[in-house]
């Protein structure tokens, strides 16, 4: 079956995070989970949170909780010029984390860049970068905002920085008119799916993507970073 455009970026976003969401220590673990997909698929819960009820006392609680832990931050879109940056940031939040860690080059990231739909945003703390949120749009007018990635280096997790990131992308899909965001995180992700829970997001569904939902193929060629062992 012919990929279109957009299923294509899906997967290339779904497998760029894919080792974030699946905490392995030893080859026999990746061995065993890699056999479980294979046969059972793997099941992502699907968050939403309609812009109606992100209010403004919702949002100034929010920011209290940022204030407390005294994190100066700004936010800015990310240009072309940022995209080594970006490759940076992903490479150090995972390279400590217990994961079959595959570093991955600038070009990831160009191909999820280039779609006109997408945008990224970048945290800055004390004049360095320190997290970044791959935004999309979904539905037949755009009606739907994807929260579709977000990542943290470890030194700045629990101080707020995801909740930085979380409302820069909501203000920016109110501005675009979106009646809804929407995310999903993998169901053994308990401290991502809290956390997510804690913007205010609620569970509606459960997806369960199999081997080739996860498996780029373009010019012939196929990849995946989660089904090639490490």
């Amino acid at each position: 079956m012919t990929q279109t455009k957009f299923d294509l970026k899906k997967k290339r976003i779904r497998a760029l995070f894919l080792t974030i969401e699946t905490k392995l220590k030893k080859k026999q673990e990746i061995d065993q989970i890699q056999e479980k997909v294979i046969q059972e698929g793997m099941a992502y819960r699907q968050m939403r949170l309609s812009v109606e009820k992100i209010t403004e006392n919702f949002e100034n609680s929010l920011k209290e909780k940022i204030e407390k832990n005294f994190l100066r931050s700004s936010i800015r879109k990310a240009t072309e010029k940022d995209l080594h940056a970006l490759k940076d940031l992903y490479n150090h939040a995972w390279l400590a984390s217990n994961t079959p860690f595959r570093p991955i080059e600038v070009d990831s990231f160009r191909k999820i860049y280039s779609d006109p739909k997408t945008v990224i945003f970048i945290a800055k703390v004390y004049g360095m970068d320190v997290g970044f949120t791959i935004l999309d749009f979904e539905g037949p007018i755009n009606e739907y905002g994807i929260i579709a990635g977000l990542g943290v280096l470890p030194r700045f997790l629990r101080r707020g920085m995801g909740t930085v990131l979380g409302m820069a992308a909501w203000n920016f899909f109110k501005e675009k008119g979106v009646k809804e965001l929407r995310c999903e995180v993998y169901k053994d992700n308990e401290i991502s799916y809290s956390f997510i829970k804690s913007m205010g997001f609620e569970e509606y569904d459960v997806k369960v993507y199999r081997k080739e939902d996860f498996e780029i193929e373009e010019d012939g060629a196929s990849s995946s970073p989660f089904f090639t062992k490490p």
